[in-house]
């Protein structure tokens, strides 16, 4: 910022002159979903992700579900979503770590007539092996790491081939700097990059400074307000944007590269006074008394 330049000139200048994205769609009904889906459509994007099969239901809400019904409601979901949007649409699934390994390989199997971009986080990322056994045996491209704080974790599942997009969270892997060298390591094996950000504004300005400097970039994730913030659709704005005094253009599905100093923008006199934001941990409850990851 002190040389009045963007970060991505001294990341070695921008290889792009706009960020393709995807807008967050996020529904407790396949009903709402798809409406939503429609109006992301409608708004220009031409990928739609935070597109969760199993629903985003409340947590509140006792769960139970056998296997074979468990699968079959979520194919449903993306078979007519896929049917409501047609293949100009990319979908980004997303699954939020809620299935077994075996649950995984059944749902992807079912799902890869659809053609969906990738499927993202479908277990746990507590063991690279169980990871790779997944993408092992489905047909569809496998997105992991929003969870990784390390560029040795990335490593270790592009050993073992366990994951075709690389979903770096600037905001725990070591900023801009860590996200670099884990976009060079997936760029030595032709592995493209996802930034992960369900965050604010100017965490969204840091992965479009990384996305401008990149040639493996692939497709930056954009937090727009749902009707899980309070809205009463799914609106093309993005969360948060109160502060900062700069946000980029969103036209066509793709976002415009920063050109300010630093990261592009500053603090909005909103972010002065903002109120902290404490978020709890809740855990969805099983009709046997466990608890399953939602």
């Amino acid at each position: 910022k002190a040389l009045g330049v963007p970060i991505h000139v001294l990341l070695g200048g921008p290889t792009r002159d706009r960020v393709r994205v995807y807008a967050h769609v996020k529904s407790p009904t396949k009903d709402e979903m798809i409406d939503a889906a429609l109006q992301r459509k409608d708004q220009g994007y031409t990928a739609i992700g935070h597109l969760n099969p199993f629903l985003d239901e409340a947590k509140s809400e006792v769960y139970t579900r056998g296997h074979a019904r468990k699968i079959d409601e979520a194919v449903q979901v993306i078979a007519d979503i896929r049917a409501a949007v047609g293949p100009e649409m990319d979908l980004c699934v997303e699954i939020h770590r809620r299935l077994t390994p075996p649950e995984a390989t059944a749902f992807a199997r079912e799902i890869a007539q659809f053609r969906p971009m990738f499927y993202e986080d479908p277990i746990p990322p507590t063991s690279t092996e169980a990871m790779g056994r997944v993408a092992d045996n489905i047909g569809i491209p496998l997105a992991t790491g929003e969870r990784f704080f390390s560029l040795y974790q990335f490593q270790a599942h592009i050993q073992r081939g366990a994951l075709d997009y690389a979903r770096v969270s600037l905001c725990l892997c070591g900023g801009i700097t860590g996200a670099r060298k884990i976009a060079a390591l997936a760029e030595a094996h032709d592995i493209q990059v996802v930034p992960h950000n369900p965050l604010s504004p100017i965490s969204l300005l840091a992965c479009l400074q990384l996305d401008a400097a990149i040639s493996n970039f692939a497709i930056q994730e954009l937090p727009l307000v749902t009707q899980k913030d309070g809205a009463t659709g799914h609106e093309n704005r993005l969360r948060g944007s109160d502060l900062v005094d700069w946000t980029p253009d969103i036209r066509d599905g793709y976002l415009s590269i920063p050109q300010g100093p630093g990261l592009g923008a500053g603090l909005a006199n909103a972010a002065y006074s903002a109120e902290n934001v404490v978020r709890e941990i809740e855990m969805r409850p099983h009709l046997d008394g466990s608890f399953i990851d939602q």
